[in-house]
Parts: structure tokens; C-alpha cells; sequence
């Protein structure tokens, strides 16, 4: 009979992987657990503590630190498979988990179900030929050597794609492979897995190719698996359940979702919400039961698909208020302050706060950490705001019972300004043209990236026109974009001018524009 020994692979909530692991094992099964040698020390403790005396659970002899898109995630699969095969010599199935995943089928009916597929579990689909990469680098993840986190050392990781673009230094994809790409979360027989440690023991160039290549866990598996088991033996699919929104965004499952998830062809599920302690308890106590019939539907991913797209009115699945309808509503008045010098544009917002009634939002589309109210999770990241432009501001004018709104947005937005402008609402420009001095522009480039701290005085000096006419230009394509409610301010017009901007701008008496242009100190750097 099938026995498994899940490969875990985790970096936080201790007590959730304790009791994972309990679960798991409690019907014979066992268990090699990676943790995140980026997660605390106690944290880990806490972990071996708690499974010391589970005689099926096994730990990673050597913990790495795990990036996303990194080798490491991979080395860290080999390290808790290595110790799966050594310590759990009756293991015939090695099942890929996360602390997100949790099974949808009992034990019984897992062991039934590889018992009866005598295959591989793995999805893997041609690298170039497939669609499985919708956007961004493709081929370039092979062909480059990328040794620096795309996302902790985004500079680094960029240059040195640059740079290798430059001076074309291509590699050679090795030979014998045919490269595929899939989904991480597989289940491999105790066979393939030790042709697979065993062809790494002779191919180390094999190594040196994945551990340089961007996103490897999407592929290295997969290759290898195709490469050395007959295609008769693969089951060209994940045995997780997974979906994904239409932004690329992994559901999250919840309480409501049980039955939905027991009627599908898988044996997990990914991802159980944290906060879903309702559903966790249910599936936990399931995995451990006997004489459970399981209906399959199947319907997942097409109910899914369809009650995103139609919507149900008051429901988890109703349908997306950006969707209802494509406009802000003629009635309200959107006020864009585009300045490049974030400080002035911030200034000016503070002194609309204090004479007038008009609510203000910094740089909400360029600044991470712009400071905003609690819009249910939508303004968590710049990503998600960016995304949902529309959203984010119908979701800010209903927050703040107004009918108009000020945001500060960087010139070289000229995309959101035109998205705005294209809306039905009012929409009003109010763009700050600064005198920049060398030193602000040389400070500039250093904060864009474009020179570095310890970059020569005379290297980053070079910059300073070229930055100029890029300013200038932006301010060129704002006014040639001809925008109806287009007013300007200059830091060498009289206060007298740009008080009459303001009052434009904000449709306030001169009196009010000049109280918010009070601060002597407005354009000072």
C-alpha cells in the first residue's frame, strides 16, 4: 500500500505547522520539514520541540534561507527530500507541500488513489512552445545567469541582466534537456526520486544551469521528471488543487468552502486562509477518517469562473464594484497636483487640508507607503492601487463622504493623469513647475538609481542635463496633452498668479488660495 512521506516546505505559524504535521502522520504517513532559515531560531525550536517524539517526521539536515524565484526554494526541496529518502526507507510517494496546503481527502482514500495511478504527479508543459508565462521574461530566464533575489536586490538582479544583455553573453541551455515548466506542487513515486538525486550526483552542470536561472522551481522538477520518466508514467497535472484569479492572484479558500473542495479530483488544497479555523479543523479531522465516499465534480475552477464574471448580489462572489460600472460619476471632481519635487506637492496638500474641507491623498499611486484609510485590503500594496485605480478612488470619495478629492501624482504619470481625464468626473491638473538646482538633480539621480552613493562627483555630473531635458519633457507632454482643467503654478511666478491657480484649481475663493499659499517656505528644497 501507499505510503507518503510529504515534502514541507514552510517559514512561519509554528503551532499550525505542528499541527499539520500531527495530521499527516497520524494515519501512517510521515513527513521531512524544511523551515526558513530566515524565520527566528525560536520559532524553529518550537517546531522540533513540539515533534521530537513523532518518529515520522524528519527535518532538513541543512536549512537555507528561501527567495521567491530563487535557487534556493529548490535546494531547499532537495535538502527535506534527501532526508525523506534516508530516514523513510517504506516511503513509495513524495507529495510537495506548503504550510498554505491542506488535504481535501482522507488518508484512506490518498493511499486508494496512488495505489490505482501508478504515475508521476507533475505539471509540465514545453517551455517555449507552452502559454504557461502570460507576461514579462520568458526565454531570457534561461539564456541569462541571474545570481542576485529579483525582488530583495531588484538593482543588482536588473544590471547584471543588463549588462549581460549588452555584451551578449548568452549561455547554452544544456543539450539533452528539453526545458518544462509547471507548477511547483507535485507528487513523484519513491522511483523517480531517486533517479532524480541520482542523475544530479552525475550531472552537476545540470546544478550550475538551474541554480543561475530565474524562477527555477517552476522548472527544474519538471524537466527532470520529463527527461528521465517515459510520458506514459506522468500524469501531466498538479495533485493540488489551485486556482488563480484573473490578476494572477492565488485564491484563498474559506469556511463555505468545504464541500466545494471535497467534490474535486485532488488530494490538497491550496490555500487554506489563516483565518479559515472552521474549515482547517474540518479537513483535519477528515484526513485521519475511514469509509468516506467522495463525490467528484470537479467544478471548481468553471463555478469559480463563473460567479466571478456574473456576480451575486450581498455574496463572497458578487460582482466587483469597479466592474458595475467603468466611471466615477459625472458629480465628482477629481484635483491632480502633478509635481516632481514630492516635498512641495506634500507641503501644499497640508495647507488644502488646513484652510479648506477637501479631502487629500499623497503620492497614492507612486509612494508605498502613502498614508491611507482602511479600504478592506485593496490600498495594501502600490501593486494592488496601481491595479485598481478606479476602485481605490470610488472606495476614497465614498470613505470621506466628499465630492472631491485631491492626489498628488509624479509627472511622469502621464497615463494615470489621462486615465482620470478620460473619466466622467471633473477632472482639474494642477501642475508645480520647480527650478531645480544641479545639486537637487544630482540628489535625484541618486534616489532613482541612476548613481549610487559612492559614484564620482564628476560621473553623476554628467547626468544633470540629461535629467533637465527628461523633467522638461515630462512638463512639455502634460501641457501637450491639452487637459480642459489644466492650471499652472511656477516657483517664479508672484504669489498673486499662483494664488489664482489655486483658486481654479480648487474652485475656492482668492481669499482661501491665498491662505493655503501663505508658507514662505513652500518650494524650498
Amino acid at each position: 500500500m501507499a505510503r507518503i512521506a510529504y515534502i514541507l516546505l514552510c517559514h512561519k505559524d509554528p503551532d499550525a505547522i505542528v499541527a499539520q504535521a500531527e495530521q499527516l502522520t497520524a494515519a501512517g504517513d510521515c513527513m521531512a520539514i524544511h523551515f526558513d532559515a530566515r524565520a527566528s531560531t525560536q520559532a524553529y525550536d518550537r517546531i522540533r520541540n513540539a515533534l521530537k517524539d513523532n518518529p515520522n517526521v524528519a527535518f532538513a539536515a541543512n536549512r537555507v534561507k528561501c527567495g521567491w524565484g530563487a535557487w534556493s526554494l529548490v535546494q531547499a526541496t532537495l535538502n527535506a527530500v534527501q532526508v525523506a529518502v534516508d530516514t523513510f526507507p517504506r516511503a513509495t510517494h513524495f507529495y510537495m507541500l506548503s504550510g498554505d496546503c491542506m488535504a481535501i481527502k482522507t488518508a484512506e482514500y490518498a493511499h486508494w488513489f496512488l495505489d490505482h495511478n501508478e504515475r508521476d504527479f507533475i505539471e509540465s508543459h514545453d517551455f517555449f512552445a507552452s502559454n504557461w508565462i502570460k507576461t514579462g521574461m520568458k526565454e531570457d530566464r534561461l539564456i541569462y545567469r541571474h545570481f542576485f533575489n529579483e525582488r530583495t536586490q531588484s538593482t543588482l538582479f536588473y544590471a547584471s541582466y543588463s549588462l549581460q544583455k549588452r555584451f551578449g553573453l548568452k549561455r547554452d541551455i544544456p543539450a539533452d534537456l528539453q526545458i518544462m515548466i509547471g507548477s511547483q506542487w507535485w507528487c513523484l513515486r519513491r522511483r523517480t526520486i531517486e533517479m532524480i538525486l541520482d542523475f544530479l550526483q552525475k550531472r552537476t552542470d545540470v546544478i550550475r544551469f538551474f541554480s543561475t536561472t530565474w524562477i527555477p522551481d517552476e522548472t527544474f522538477f519538471q524537466t527532470l521528471v520529463r527527461h528521465l520518466i517515459p510520458k506514459e508514467e506522468i500524469e501531466n497535472r498538479t495533485p493540488t488543487f489551485l486556482m488563480f484569479s484573473d490578476y494572477g492572484m492565488p485564491v484563498t479558500f474559506y469556511n463555505d468552502h468545504y464541500d466545494m473542495l471535497l467534490g474535486q479530483n485532488y488530494l490538497f488544497a491550496r490555500k487554506i486562509s489563516p483565518q479559515a479555523h472552521e474549515l482547517k479543523d474540518r479537513l483535519g479531522a477528515l484526513y485521519a477518517s475511514e469509509g468516506v465516499e467522495f463525490k467528484i465534480s470537479d467544478e471548481g475552477r468553471n463555478l469559480y469562473s463563473f460567479l466571478t464574471g456574473r456576480g451575486r448580489v450581498g455574496r463572497r462572489f458578487g460582482q466587483r464594484f469597479w466592474e458595475a460600472g467603468n466611471t466615477l460619476g459625472s458629480e465628482r471632481q477629481i484635483l491632480l497636483i502633478a509635481c516632481k519635487k514630492w516635498h512641495v506637492a506634500k507641503r501644499l496638500v497640508h495647507q488644502i487640508r488646513s484652510e479648506t474641507e477637501i479631502p487629500c491623498i499623497e503620492y497614492l499611486f507612486n509612494e508605498e507607503g502613502a498614508p491611507l484609510p482602511d479600504l478592506g485590503g485593496i490600498e495594501a500594496t502600490l501593486e494592488k492601487r496601481s491595479r485598481h485605480r478606479r476602485a481605490v478612488l470610488r472606495m476614497l470619495f465614498d470613505h470621506f463622504g466628499a465630492s472631491k478629492l485631491v492626489l498628488c501624482v509624479d509627472p511622469a504619470n502621464l497615463d494615470i493623469i489621462q486615465d482620470f481625464c478620460a473619466d466622467q468626473a471633473e477632472t482639474h491638473v494642477l501642475e508645480i513647475e520647480c527650478e531645480y538646482s544641479d545639486d537637487y538633480l544630482i540628489g535625484h539621480a541618486r534616489r532613482v538609481g541612476l548613481a549610487g552613493e559612492n559614484s564620482p562627483t564628476e560621473t553623476v555630473a554628467r547626468l544633470v542635463p540629461a535629467l533637465r531635458n527628461a523633467l522638461a519633457h515630462e512638463s512639455e507632454l502634460i501641457r501637450g496633452a491639452g487637459f480642459s482643467g489644466y492650471s499652472l503654478m511656477r516657483e517664479t511666478n508672484t504669489k498673486a498668479e499662483n494664488g489664482a491657480a489655486i483658486a481654479e484649481f480648487l474652485g475656492v475663493s482668492n481669499e482661501q488660495a491665498n491662505s493655503v499659499l501663505r508658507l514662505d517656505y513652500l518650494f524650498a528644497d
